[in-house]
């Protein structure tokens, strides 16, 4: 039987140790002592359409980027996720409220796991997995692939090789730097992504109830053109009777990111709202840009995420505790230092950022009172972005070609990975 190694226990990883489990001998390797990726430390959101988190239909034709994306939704429903309810009625006046106001709502069938819950969904995709027999190792690093004849060989571990007829590497934006090595050794084409440039916004629950409530849409996708300079801004992550938490950007840099609980909540939504950043010569690299943007904000606040009233950022000074307190928007993060964002970050991008909550308020009043908190950095680091052809194969042939192949509908999956080589499984979503 052919072996598959594949490199990263996140969902990408997961979902296709699961398409090939019955096809192929599949181990699957992650640095980390639990599956799940970081995903498994998100409140658990799931948005089950082909363009949102990427375009499946770059791979797919659209009624097959639709079929992927409900078989997908059915593994979910087989690990116990209940499938959410919604007012399509609703949701159909918040799109022509928003088109009114220049606004693109993005409707999507989605369902909300929850940060409690999430570990043990992703426990049952572990446990549907082995049972299947797919090997997972954990707490073991990847150091590099074996590539001779031009063919790959083997993943390295520990000063051991793992042998492999094909390898998928899906090792998530944590282990974006190490794919990037690997594929430049490899000769491989890369090219640099956009990244997201924005804050964490906080609203009392009473702002955003109507829609998340009311009409059954848990994570509500605005999509909005920032006036002065046409930039893309869009809302992400949105975070019902939420937190507002503390999220590492690797080793030395941290942002801020939202939960949502099932079983308790606070009186606050909160959500990102993101401005699209491309680069062009002489610098490309978006995610060193990032890194800098994040950096001296970190600096800026003292090693804690910066906190700013709306207000505040508006009238170009800085927030303090004593303002923050006299608002009636309770914090869910204090561990932040009341600051001035502006001080971290371009002036484009506070005025895509003031210009896109202007304009939101006019489909959801209340996000642009002079007490909405914004915490920063809030910033989507993306993967470089690897040359493949349609099926995402590399230029790099698998050990034995041709692999046998098996129906594309069922090796395709969710996430964000690529294959190397020759699988013909894989796609960024």
């Amino acid at each position: 039987m052919k072996r598959i190694v594949i490199v990263g226990a996140g969902p990408a990883g997961l979902f296709a140790a699961d398409a090939l489990a019955d096809a192929f001998s599949v181990t699957v390797l992650d640095t980390r002592e639990y599956v799940g990726g970081s995903g498994l430390h998100s409140d658990g959101k799931l948005n089950f359409h082909p363009r949102v988190g990427g375009d499946l239909t770059e791979f797919l034709a659209e009624d097959e980027a639709w079929d992927l994306v409900f078989r997908i939704r059915g593994i979910f429903r087989e690990l116990g996720v209940e499938a959410g309810e919604y007012d399509e009625v609703g949701l159909r006046l918040l799109e022509a409220r928003a088109a009114k106001a220049g606004i693109r709502f993005v409707k999507i069938h989605q369902s909300h796991i929850g940060s409690e819950r999430l570990p043990g969904v992703m426990d049952r995709m572990r446990r549907r997995l082995e049972d299947r027999g797919v090997g997972i190792i954990l707490q073991t690093m990847a150091t590099g692939l074996t590539v001779e004849e031009g063919r790959v060989r083997a993943v390295e571990m520990a000063g051991q090789r793992l042998p492999a007829d094909a390898v998928i590497l899906a090792p998530g934006r944590a282990g974006s730097g190490w794919l990037t090595k690997v594929m430049e050794g490899l000769g491989v084409g890369l090219r640099f992504t956009p990244i997201d440039v924005g804050v964490r916004v906080e609203v009392p629950n009473e702002v955003m109830d109507e829609i998340i409530s009311g009409y059954g849409c848990w994570d509500p996708k605005f999509h909005i053109y920032a006036p002065s300079y046409d930039d893309f801004v869009r809302t992400f992550c949105v975070c019902p009777r939420g937190y507002v938490v503390r999220e590492a950007y690797g080793a030395d840099l941290f942002g801020v990111n939202g939960h949502s609980m099932r079983s308790r909540g606070s009186p606050n939504t909160n959500f990102a709202l993101l401005a699209r950043v491309r680069l062009t010569q002489p610098l490309e690299n978006t995610t060193e840009y990032g890194r800098h943007i994040a950096q001296l904000a970190n600096t800026l606040g003292g090693r804690r995420p910066l906190i700013q009233r709306l207000g505040d950022l508006r009238g170009h000074r800085r927030s303090t505790w004593e303002r923050i307190d006299r608002s009636h928007v309770e914090p869910t993060l204090r561990d932040a230092t009341p600051g001035d964002i502006s001080m971290a970050y371009p002036s484009r991008i506070v005025r895509d950022l003031l210009e896109g909550l202007e304009m939101l308020d006019r489909v959801v009043p209340g996000v642009d009172a002079d007490s909405t908190l914004l915490y920063a950095p809030e910033i989507k680091f993306y993967a470089m972005r690897v040359q493949t052809d349609r099926q995402l194969r590399t230029a790099v042939p698998n050990r034995e070609a041709p692999m046998p192949r098996l129906d594309r509908s069922k090796l395709l999956t969710a996430g964000d990975w690529v294959d190397l080589p020759g699988s013909g499984a894989g796609v960024k979503a």
